[in-house]
């Protein structure tokens, strides 16, 4: 009951203060909301950012190995020219990896070309990319079918002239009819629509826009456009099981049978790349790191000013109330007492400004943004509030311990 009144008593003197001399509280508490809303909105833009990263690289897939002739990330060891040596991943390499890889989930080869128009009578779509898959492809990253149906094994072992369309282009092509079923034409070739994609909103650093694109049987990409190594080049894309850690099993398969089938000696060096998604976020892991130093750089400068700001709201608090904490040492109110009922008015002030940041914060993410989806988490609004509470404690410790040690009977004398 004691501490429920020591509570209620430090939130009265908080409130208190902060009425007695409103313009003295709003400045001095102005430090730390511009601190702490320095600092969580870097972070919420942070990871905002970097989950919008991750939502815009869906499109590779999640413990996949992509066989490829070009590395990600480059070798300073290796001579640049020696990569333009190496042959493109082809349909036959693919087979055999298919046939005799066991610790893979799935494995699909791939091609795409970009500045594409599709036509449907008098309607057009311009600038929209196509991607030739085969059957498993939906296996290694997920293709999200809204109306009608995914690929059947015949239609891809076939090459029939069958497409998946994205939201916009079928929302382009067909504004007043189902486009289930319609025919369509890009590049010389007549297309049936077997179904449509969801939505997925814009993409960011140029990932594809799936709700721009056409997905068609890998054989009816061949048809249309020239593939091969004097044309457009083809990935070999691999699913890894959930248990292979790492994928370091997975990974010492496909290289041990892409050395074989490309028939490398032991001394000889790889001539294909074995690309992951990891490596790009790898590279951007170290810039989410920078801006978040930057937010704590920035904010702790504000956030140490308004701490200064409490401490002196604190050390005014006592002087004014002096005779009160005379008169409470007097009716028998424990050093403790007054400790812990300045410093919870000092952490109630400082709460109160960083709550005022977060709600800052909050607001900028109302502001609808086309690019990006800026949302607050709990964890930062915990986080907010938690340095919010350790400034305060930090900011009120001396001016309680000073408040505690008043000799009762010269601090009633006080005026």
């Amino acid at each position: 009951m004691i501490y429920l009144r020591l509570i209620a008593e430090s939130f009265r003197f908080a409130w208190q203060a902060l009425r007695s001399n409103l313009l003295r509280t709003i400045l001095s508490l102005l430090g730390v909301t511009i601190g702490i809303f320095a600092i969580i909105s870097v972070f919420t833009l942070v990871d905002s950012l970097e989950r919008n990263v991750r939502d815009s690289m869906s499109f590779i897939g999640d413990k996949v190995i992509y066989v490829q002739k070009w590395p990600w990330s480059f070798d300073g060891n290796r001579p640049w020219w020696k990569y333009f040596q190496w042959p493109q991943p082809n349909m036959r390499e693919y087979r055999l990896l298919e046939r005799n890889l066991t610790n893979d989930a799935g494995t699909a080869i791939f091609a795409d070309k970009g500045n594409n128009t599709f036509k449907q009578g008098s309607n057009s779509f311009s600038n929209a990319g196509i991607i030739g898959v085969t059957y498993d492809y939906n296996k290694v990253t997920e293709i999200p079918v809204e109306d009608g149906r995914y690929f059947i094994p015949q239609e891809v072992t076939a090459a029939r002239n069958v497409v998946i369309i994205g939201k916009e282009m079928a929302t382009a092509l067909f504004p007043h009819t189902e486009p289930l079923g319609q025919e369509i034409k890009v590049a010389g070739q007549k297309l049936v629509v077997i179904g449509v994609m969801e939505k997925q909103g814009e993409s960011m650093f140029g990932a594809p826009n799936f709700d721009q694109m056409g997905v068609v049987p890998y054989g009816t990409f061949a048809k249309m456009f020239d593939v091969g190594p004097n044309g457009i080049g083809s990935t070999i894309a691999v699913k890894g099981r959930e248990e292979d850690v790492g994928l370091l099993e997975l990974e010492y398969e496909i290289r041990g049978l892409m050395r074989n089938i490309r028939g490398l000696r032991p001394r000889d060096e790889d001539n294909f790349a074995l690309n992951r998604p990891e490596m790009i976020m790898q590279a951007i892991g170290g810039f989410f790191q920078v801006v978040g130093l930057a937010g704590w750089v920035i904010g702790g400068f504000a956030i140490l000013v308004g701490g200064f700001g409490i401490a002196n709201i604190m050390f005014v608090s006592v002087k004014e109330r002096t005779n009160i904490i005379g008169i409470q040492k007097s009716l028998g109110a424990k050093n403790y007492f007054i400790l812990f009922q300045f410093l919870f008015e000092s952490v109630f002030l400082s709460l109160i400004g960083g709550g005022i940041g977060i709600l800052l914060v909050f607001l900028l993410t109302l502001i609808p943004q086309d690019m990006m989806k800026v949302s607050l988490s709990v964890g930062n609004i915990i986080l907010g509030l938690g340095v919010s509470a350790v400034i305060g404690m930090l900011s009120g410790i001396i001016p309680a311990v000073l408040a505690s040690n008043l000799d009762p009977v010269i601090a009633i004398r006080s005026k």
